[in-house]
């Protein structure tokens, strides 16, 4: 989990513009959530939430113009306190000369872009958020299937990483061996990267470790993918029931994420990246509203209908 973000990350990947305070690039913040001062300009701080980003746009400045010097100058000296990290202009507005001072006495930095305030607003918020939200370490291999995230599971040696391998080989993408660090991007949507120590690195037991990109060229790995589907390897056995007909409808819950989970019987001879590789096309099929547990349920009422007729037409021939 990443705690704080630097100003000078925020400035580099949303393409903002230091229009003051370059030698203070390197405040934290914390808090994926931005604030729009309203209440502070009418001289309202009970409640003002300085860990925030202060965004200024149209609308604040505005109302800011018809105060006083006085009063500009009082509230947005009250706005630079020592945890807020820093203060975005919109629009390409000139700064306020009372803002200019306050936040250079304070060390903050105040940065600029074209944007309307709606636009760097969203901007900000998606990076905040995936960077600062909660992260967890699972044991098992991701790998981006034809366009389906599927995060393989199973016990230690069950072959987890020599599937992946395969799938590598068989043309798909890597994105993270032995730990995947998995984090909500919000209530629908799970995503997983490879920790900075394991990016492009696999572990194959008997050789050690391989760098995917290098073997294999920068098109076989991904940095992240969303999580669509679990894969999970069971070693077989007799006495447990495998599904059949894809119709049990599992799943597990990470970070609050439902992701449709598989259950695959590892037995000597099975080619489990063909395997794997199928149950993804599947889930892509489903998605698309294909379902072939239908079409077999379909098929078997039919034939069920058929045979039935057949033999209601025999019995009445045999009573004639």
């Amino acid at each position: 989990m990443s705690n704080s973000v630097t100003v000078q990350e925020l400035v580099d990947k949303v393409r903002l513009k230091v229009l003051q305070g370059e030698d203070y690039l390197q405040r934290k913040i914390t808090t994926s959530d931005i604030s729009r001062p309203a209440l502070e300009f009418a001289g309202y701080f009970k409640h003002y939430p300085a860990v925030r980003i202060q965004l200024l746009g149209i609308t604040e400045t505005s109302f800011a113009k018809d105060l006083t010097h006085e009063q500009r100058e009082e509230y947005m000296t009250k706005m630079c306190m020592p945890q807020t990290p820093c203060f975005v202009i919109s629009t390409n507005l000139p700064i306020p000369k009372e803002l200019k001072k306050a936040a250079e006495d304070a060390k903050i930095p105040i940065l600029g872009t074209h944007l309307t305030s709606s636009q760097i607003l969203s901007n900000m918020t998606s990076y905040l958020l995936e960077r600062l939200a909660p992260r967890k370490s699972l044991h098992g291999v991701l790998v981006d299937i034809s366009g389906v995230g599927v995060l393989i599971t199973g016990d230690s040696g069950v072959g987890k990483s020599e599937t992946a391998l395969e799938l590598v080989r068989r043309g798909h993408r890597l994105i993270a061996d032995d730990r995947v660090e998995v984090y909500a991007r919000d209530e629908q949507t799970l995503v997983g990267t490879a920790p900075q120590i394991l990016k492009h690195l696999m572990e194959i037991r008997g050789i050690g470790i391989i760098d995917v990109s290098t073997l294999y060229g920068t098109g076989a790995i991904m940095p992240s993918d969303q999580i669509s589907l679990i894969v999970h390897l069971e070693t077989w056995t007799p006495d447990v029931q495998f599904d059949r007909l894809g119709d049990r409808g599992d799943t597990q819950t990470i970070q609050g994420v439902i992701v449709p989970k598989v259950s695959v019987p590892v037995k000597t001879g099975r080619n489990l990246a063909i395997i794997i590789e199928s149950a993804a096309m599947n889930y892509r099929a489903e998605t698309m509203g294909y379902d072939a547990t239908e079409t077999f349920d379909r098929n078997l009422n039919q034939l069920i209908k058929q045979n039935s007729e057949r033999d209601s037409k025999n019995n009445k021939g045999s009573a004639n």
